[in-house]
């Protein structure tokens, strides 16, 4: 979003509280969008490593939390990278 490149500090944060606010009125409270969340991430990784739940409850959140984690230091690298990029071009 190039737009967002041109906004001061305070439109950015402003922008961010919109989001906020909008999202908390059609999707209920903090609480409720947060475990909601937890849940759809938990999901997410769970069909990736067993989509047919044949593993014990204890099995798949212990390899749910291994792929969170490596899903997280791959974004980590991935970051690291285009950092690395941008400031090689300047």
């Amino acid at each position: 979003m190039a737009a967002a490149t041109k906004l001061s500090k305070e439109e950015r944060s402003l922008r961010a509280k919109l989001a906020a606010h909008s999202a908390h009125a059609k999707h209920g409270s903090r609480a409720m969008t947060a475990k909601a969340r937890k849940v759809a991430n938990f999901d997410r990784f769970a069909d990736g490593i067993d989509p047919d739940r044949k593993l014990p409850p204890a099995e798949l959140e212990a390899r749910v939390a291994s792929a969170r984690q490596a899903h997280m230091a791959a974004l980590s690298f991935r970051a690291s990278r285009a950092r690395a990029a941008k400031t090689s071009q300047k």
